[in-house]
């Protein structure tokens, strides 16, 4: 029996679900607030399924493609799902009106889970009768390129929940973890805005041009960490692994987390001193164009070399 998932909100992040979804063999049922967008995006998803299938990520496009529909309501999109990922904006008042809605109208054996960046479930969740079934499945954007999904309960819900939400991933193709304990943020976005708190200071206080921090990371710790975590990496730099890498050069890292970059390494007079020295692009939805082509040009390579390896 195919399966049905309703994805809740066609923007960017919905269409990608949309495009992971249908590729997996699932029926794709996409509802927007906004006029027409639902019908919009399944056109779109169309075109992005035919993108993936000239890299060899996606077997066969019209297939998938036709279990895309639009639905008039979110209560129709949610009616028959098994599965709800909703991609609403990033506003606690929403996901909780969004979640409401959804418990109200999805069957009792649907998880329902949102791609939240940041704001934890369970703010949004508590008062809901089927509060046990939601969870963040928080994506990287662009998620049909990007695997990884980042699952996140509240105290309330079900071990059996977070198991089903983690199998399902799995088998769509990307690549689930879990996050323990609830924490703002989710690991991801703490990982990344660590580094980006160090390079906006470096680059704002004149240690380096912007330029040079991203070829830092593009052409330095980016190769490594595209197949290699840092525990991992930290292992390899030292004879003895982890544990000598620790006795050897840790001493450094303790004095420069006694100082970490302070919030004003977001201020206005910051950006200002980047924005000066970085070049506009003029045209960034080709520049996006091109991170996707990349990218899926890379995820083609990684699947090609785990099948060898």
């Amino acid at each position: 029996m195919t399966e049905t998932v309703a994805i809740i909100g066609s923007g960017l992040i919905g269409r990608a679900w949309g495009m992971i979804f249908a590729r997996a063999g699932w029926q794709v049922r996409l509802w927007d607030p906004g006029e027409g967008v639902a019908a919009k995006a399944v056109g779109l998803c169309a075109e992005g399924l035919k993108d993936l299938a000239t890299h060899g990520l996606c077997d066969d496009p019209a297939g998938a493609a036709s279990r895309i529909a639009a639905c008039a309501t979110l209560e129709e999109a949610a009616a028959q799902a098994d599965f709800i990922q909703e991609n609403g904006p990033e506003t606690l008042e929403v996901k909780r009106d969004l979640f409401a809605r959804l418990d109200a109208a999805a069957p009792a054996k649907a998880i329902i889970a949102s791609s939240s960046s940041a704001i934890r479930a369970s703010l949004f969740t508590e008062d809901l009768a089927g509060r046990a079934r939601c969870l963040i499945g928080h994506p990287v954007n662009p998620p049909h390129l990007i695997p990884l999904v980042e699952l996140s309960g509240a105290d309330w819900t079900s071990l059996e929940t977070m198991a089903r939400a983690r199998a399902i991933y799995d088998a769509i193709g990307q690549v689930p973890i879990t996050v323990l304990k609830e924490i703002e943020g989710f690991i991801l976005n703490r990982l990344q805005g660590a580094l980006l708190a160090e390079a906006f200071k470096l680059a704002s206080e004149g240690y380096v041009t912007p330029q040079d921090l991203d070829r830092t990371v593009a052409d330095g710790l980016g190769l490594r960490w595209s197949f290699l975590g840092p525990f991992a990496t930290i292992e390899m730099n030292a004879p003895g692994g982890i544990q000598d890498y620790c006795d050897r050069y840790t001493g450094f890292y303790k004095r420069l987390a006694a100082e970490p970059a302070p919030p004003e390494v977001y201020s206005a007079e910051a950006v200002s001193a980047i924005m000066a020295q970085w070049a506009v692009a003029p045209d960034l939805p080709a520049k996006m164009r091109w991170r996707d082509r990349r990218l899926a040009a890379l995820r083609a390579h990684k699947a090609s070399a785990e099948k060898e390896g």
